[in-house]
């Protein structure tokens, strides 16, 4: 990587925040690139160590790999969904499939999961402080629950519903953003903003002047169902046409979600019995404090009376 790239050496910021002055969206596409490589390096060093696997140099090593791809990784995805714009939205639905890739990559390695799992057998022995222990723990869970105890034929399939599961899942969080952005509210007349304070309504002039709509009033939807403006604002007609954009956004049009929740939904049922879950939720609640769907419900129905008060 360039070493003038902003992500090729940790930042010198306290708590070694992004250096967000220095970075164009021209600086992601090589960082993760070569991110995804120094940790593919760093990984068969681990996976191919002549030595016999310890808790130093297979565990803490692993913690330790991947350092450049987690500073790109982590700035690019928390700055994304909140100010991102067409190009790295267009980066995401490049990068995206190739880090599930690179993921399945490090925990369907079979020489990197059978030093983890020695470790695991003998970690009764190992004399192992709670942290260490839960560390050595989490990883085999992680490996076992990411498919390294299935047959290379089921790997290859779960490698393709990841790739095919991380497409729509970016496709879904684009068409959710651009449909937020699509169904602000405009408002006409300031008197319909009544109830509002006269900063929120100066901040509405702003963000109409903002899209070219000088005179007028936007109002951006939160994501969230329930716009918090609705608790403030008298007019009730204004209030309905804020909470119809709010429950119609991805709903239909051109970022039309339906067909795309349907396939995520698919998809995953098929990952979750491929991994030996009877549905997706199974999956996912098995490594929770509930454990299953069945719970969960119990859980609900408890407070279920109380809540309809």
């Amino acid at each position: 990587l360039n070493p003038q790239n902003p992500f090729a050496k940790p930042s010198s910021l306290p708590y070694q925040l992004p250096p967000f002055d220095r970075i164009q969206d021209s600086d992601y596409w090589p960082a993760f690139v070569a991110g995804m490589a120094q940790q593919r390096h760093e990984i068969g060093a681990i996976a191919h160590e002549r030595a016999a696997p310890t808790f130093d140099n297979t565990l803490v090593a692993l913690e330790r790999s991947g350092r450049l791809l987690d500073r790109v990784t982590n700035t690019f995805f928390n700055l994304n969904p909140s100010n991102g714009d067409e190009a790295m939205l267009k980066l995401e639905t490049r990068m995206t499939p190739a880090l599930a890739a690179h993921e399945d990559a490090m925990h369907l390695n079979a020489a990197l999961f059978s030093r983890i799992e020695v470790l695991y057998r003998q970690r009764s022995r190992l004399n192992l402080d709670p942290e260490s222990l839960q560390l050595l723990v989490r990883y085999h869970i992680e490996f076992v629950r990411t498919g390294a105890l299935l047959a290379p034929a089921q790997q290859q399939l779960l490698r393709v519903l990841n790739q095919q599961i991380s497409k729509l899942g970016t496709q879904f969080r684009q068409n959710v953003l651009r449909s937020t952005q699509d169904s602000a509210v405009v408002v006409d007349q300031v008197s319909q903003l009544d109830g509002l304070s006269s900063q929120q309504i100066a901040a509405a002039a702003e963000a109409a002047k903002a899209r070219g709509l000088t005179g007028k009033w936007l109002i951006a939807l939160q994501n969230t169902t329930t716009q918090p403006l609705l608790d403030q604002l008298t007019d009730r007609a204004l209030r309905e046409r804020i909470y119809r954009a709010s429950i119609g956004r991805a709903d239909g049009g051109g970022t039309d979600n339906t067909k795309v929740i349907a396939q995520i939904v698919k998809l995953r049922a098929e990952r979750a019995q491929l991994l030996g879950f009877p549905t997706h939720a199974a999956y996912i609640l098995a490594d929770e404090a509930a454990t299953d769907p069945g719970t969960v419900r119990k859980m609900l129905l408890q407070v279920n009376e109380a809540a309809l008060r």
